[in-house]
């Protein structure tokens, strides 16, 4: 027996800014939205097809972004991590800004080679070394 990572929910006080920032930041899409709820995620499957997905294997999680009232407070105790695919590490730390990411100061030395930012709500996320061609290679 097993189960799977479906869903990531991440509290927010505007989950449509925030939906945004990540569906640019993974290039993902708006599944479903409300005023105060947000999915997003690669593009939908038909149920029947996503279903049968996810019992053969990890499927990428859809994540939802909900409206709460009070601003985060402290370092989050989960956070994603992202590695470019097809830039450098640099270039995508530059797009990330460009979307409202800023570094975020968690404590690191300074010596690692991953770059912790925040998202426009103050969420951390790391941005790893590049898989691009070139960039990462096995």
């Amino acid at each position: 027996m097993t189960s799977r990572l479906t869903e990531i929910n991440v509290d927010c006080m505007d989950p449509h800014r925030l939906a945004g920032f990540w569906c640019a930041a993974l290039g993902y899409s708006v599944l479903e939205a409300t005023d105060s709820l947000v999915e997003i995620g690669p593009d939908r499957r038909p149920d029947a097809q996503l279903l049968d997905a996810v019992r053969r294997e990890p499927v990428a999680a859809s994540l939802f972004f909900a409206l709460v009232p009070e601003r985060k407070k402290v370092k989050n105790r989960l956070h994603f991590d992202l590695s470019p695919i097809d830039c450098t590490q640099a270039d995508e730390i530059a797009r990330l800004e460009a979307l409202g990411a800023q570094r975020a100061d968690v404590g690191q030395t300074g010596a690692e080679s991953w770059v912790v930012m925040a998202d426009p709500e103050a969420n951390e996320f790391c941005v790893l070394r590049s898989l691009a061609p070139g960039q990462f290679d096995v």
